[in-house]
């Protein structure tokens, strides 16, 4: 009798300790956590560019080998070229595009592939410069997705969601974006060192936008100038300020002669990077520096080509991770 009573009284111990901890986490996915990443990027058009892409993506993967790596762009228009494409889609495999750009997907179905998979546990990478429109946008899909409640907290989609943030850094106090302006701006010292070589004003072409500022590229152009003096450095941006009307009045005041190395201070060096800095057209940066007298080298290499630029994004990552309780295997 007694050994029955200790039996039972042992079974409701059991389960009394299950409910609180079913309390305790909420009642949510009672299965093991499954981790994945999503790497967000601006995307591009230009098969030749995607290597960018592709390389911050293989640093990810080798820095978090049991982790997927899911790639999604962030622009509607650059995803609808590639849906249309889709048509031709022997063509554009065979030049090297991988099928994960070809077939990209928005944020919301890539939630929804790991969500069917059965991953519990989102970082969302943006490999956007700064955090600006793009970024802005990101965050309220993340913020929408990450908001989701049901009545049963078991059925929420997932347990925990982080966002990284861009390289430049972004708004808050949490991360200090001087420190990772100062972070990325070692990771460039190749090109001031190649510009140097080439008595070469160094001009990196950023892309900017229209609705949010662009005072970080001055904060950057001064922190370039303070790391490496023995370069006169400017950056201006394809929408915003400083345009390429400024990088000219810099160039006017500055240059005597020089030559000017272009760059895109871009992940990518794509359709703005090819056309609207290097081409032959009329409007072009190239074509505008040169009628001041000024003899110009085009560098079409996107920023994401560089391994040490390429490994900020996997801090941001870890960063993002431990401040959400994600573990990264």
């Amino acid at each position: 009798m007694r050994k029955n009573f200790m039996i039972c009284l042992l079974a409701m111990f059991l389960v009394a300790s299950m409910s609180i901890q079913a309390l305790a986490s909420g009642g949510e996915h009672q299965s093991e956590s499954k981790t994945a990443i999503i790497l967000a990027s601006f995307g591009t058009t230009v098969p030749e560019a995607v290597n960018a892409i592709t390389n911050i993506q293989d640093q990810i993967k080798k820095a978090f080998p049991g982790v997927p790596v899911k790639v999604t762009f962030t622009s509607n228009i650059i995803r609808s070229i590639w849906k249309k494409r889709q048509a031709n889609a022997k063509e554009w495999l065979g030049k090297g595009v991988p099928e994960e750009v070809l077939y990209v997907k928005n944020i919301i179905a890539t939630f929804g592939d790991l969500q069917e998979e059965g991953y519990t546990d989102i970082i969302v990478q943006p490999t956007h410069m700064f955090f600006m429109e793009e970024s802005s946008d990101l965050a309220a899909y993340v913020d929408a997705i990450r908001s989701i409640r049901t009545l049963k907290p078991k059925w929420r989609p997932f347990d925990k969601i982080a966002l990284g943030r861009p390289a430049l850094g972004t708004v808050g106090p949490q991360y200090d974006y001087h420190e990772d302006i100062e972070r990325a701006i070692q990771t460039l010292a190749g090109d001031f060192a190649l510009a140097k070589k080439n008595k070469a004003i160094l001009v990196y072409m950023g892309h900017g936008n229209e609705h949010w500022s662009t005072g970080v590229y001055c904060e950057t152009t001064k922190a370039m100038r303070e790391m490496y003096p023995d370069v006169k450095t400017y950056i201006g941006s394809v929408e915003g300020y400083p345009a390429i009307d400024d990088v000219l009045r810099y160039l006017s005041a500055h240059a005597k002669g020089s030559k000017v190395m272009l760059k895109p201070f871009m992940i990518v060096a794509g359709d703005h990077a090819t056309n609207d800095m290097a081409s032959a057209e009329d409007d072009s940066w190239k074509t505008l520096i040169e009628k001041q007298g000024l003899k110009v080298m085009p560098v079409l290499q996107g920023l994401g080509t560089n391994d040490a630029f390429a490994e900020i994004f996997v801090d941001h990552i870890r960063d993002a991770a431990k401040d959400a309780g994600i573990a990264l295997k």
